[in-house]
């Protein structure tokens, strides 16, 4: 079990807290200020609290020292979603920064530079992350999303100060538990995605742990193929036939019901408002593309929906960034979200398409929780263990006795 924000008293101890603050950006301007806005709560918390908050942080993937991944960027949004003045230190170790962590009193915030402009961040390098955990007395793992990498900000300084979950953790942590370790059934998966192969751990994990397994998109072409049908011209992994009919078989076995589509929006090309026709899966034409299920199909989909207490999802169930190919997607999206309101469905969905789906049929703000974490999510739903989340599940015992050097 992990310790909360609830489990300690911030107030004039120097807190580290390692949130995702790896924001999409475009021409050097931020386009998404979703991560920002959900790290400020536990942020502007632990400073009202009388902590002194020691931001650590990453953006992009630099190899080393480059200026393009800087985070000063952050600090005025930053500081517009915690609604607190924020100092900065152009550096997440050395003598300038001490000295900046130095001048902190209770209340106050600093945001330390891209952790990972040093290459030990994601070595997880003992030395480097003792270099870290000497800055504070108290770690706040923030960063459910960066928790499936095992780097010296997330995983190896959470054994060296007492560590516990923030609120953005806490409620990620508890809503995945819901969802599928502990979850009210039955339980109904949607998967979707263009490809089986970056999914086979889920689908594997999925058909032992829920009820139902709702698969769309790209892939359902592969298990169509499996199963003797034609698909036509559309994206479709031959190769991956016979792991497919294993998937069903393994489905079988545990009793899991596997719903793929049984009519097919179909068209001679993927493209805006082009001309397309509705045909049984077994009526595809060789010149022809899958593009999205059927009305049958998403009669088939709904009535499942409306039977289960949980859903989880992952992946879009078309080509929903173009019209009419969205159908499917938006028509579940938004059942689920009118079940979640009136019967109380669990819903509980995450990756990056996914969020990008919801919000194009609307209900993004309609479900019970939208993980943003993307791969940390993903390996959540493949059963993996997580070694962020595991290093604060076993550093209970580590008391806060650091002093700043």
């Amino acid at each position: 079990m992990f310790r909360t924000l609830d489990d300690f008293d911030p107030r004039g101890k120097r807190i580290l807290v390692r949130t995702d603050l790896n924001v999409p950006t475009k021409d050097g301007e931020i386009t998404d200020t979703t991560r920002i806005d959900r790290s400020a709560i536990t942020i502007r918390e632990l400073s009202k609290r009388g902590g002194r908050v020691i931001i650590i942080t990453h953006f992009g993937r630099p190899k080393g020292v480059e200026e393009k991944y800087s985070q000063k960027l952050l600090l005025k949004p930053l500081i517009k979603a915690v609604n607190h003045q924020i100092t900065w230190a152009d550096n997440v170790i050395g003598s300038k920064t001490i000295m900046e962590v130095n001048k902190l009193k209770d209340g106050d915030i600093i945001l330390l530079e891209n952790v990972r402009f040093h290459l030990e961040e994601e070595k997880n390098d003992p030395i480097f992350a003792r270099q870290l955990a000497d800055l504070g007395q108290i770690y706040v793992n923030d960063a459910f999303s960066t928790s499936h990498r095992a780097h010296a900000s997330t995983e190896a300084i959470a054994r060296l100060l007492p560590a516990y979950a923030g609120r953005l953790m806490q409620s990620e942590l508890v809503a995945l538990s819901k969802a599928l370790d502990h979850p009210e059934k039955p339980v109904v998966a949607i998967v979707g995605g263009a490809k089986i192969s970056t999914k086979l751990d889920l689908l594997g994990n999925l058909v032992n742990r829920v009820d139902f397994l709702i698969i769309g998109g790209g892939m359902a072409n592969t298990f169509l193929f499996a199963q003797g049908k034609a698909v036509g011209k559309s994206l479709c992994e031959r190769d991956m036939s016979s792991i497919a009919l294993s998937i069903i078989e393994k489905s079988k076995i545990a009793n899991c019901r596997i719903i793929l589509p049984i009519d097919v929006v179909i068209s001679s090309q993927l493209a805006e408002h082009s001309e397309y026709t509705v045909v049984s899966v077994d009526r595809v034409p060789d010149d022809m593309l899958i593009l999205d299920a059927g009305p049958e199909s998403v009669k088939i989909m709904i009535d499942c929906l409306r039977k289960c207490k949980t859903l989880v999802w992952n992946g879009p169930l078309g080509a929903f960034e173009i019209k009419p190919f969205d159908v499917t997607t938006n028509s579940l999206a938004q059942i689920a979200a009118e079940l979640t309101k009136k019967v109380n469905l669990l819903t509980v969905a995450g990756g990056g398409d996914t969020v990008s789906a919801l919000i194009n049929a609307g209900v993004i703000n309609d479900f019970s929780y939208i993980s943003t974490a993307g791969g940390a999510f993903l390996e959540w739903l493949e059963g993996k263990t997580l070694p962020g989340v595991l290093a604060l599940e076993l550093t209970n015992h580590v008391t806060a006795n650091n002093k700043i050097k």
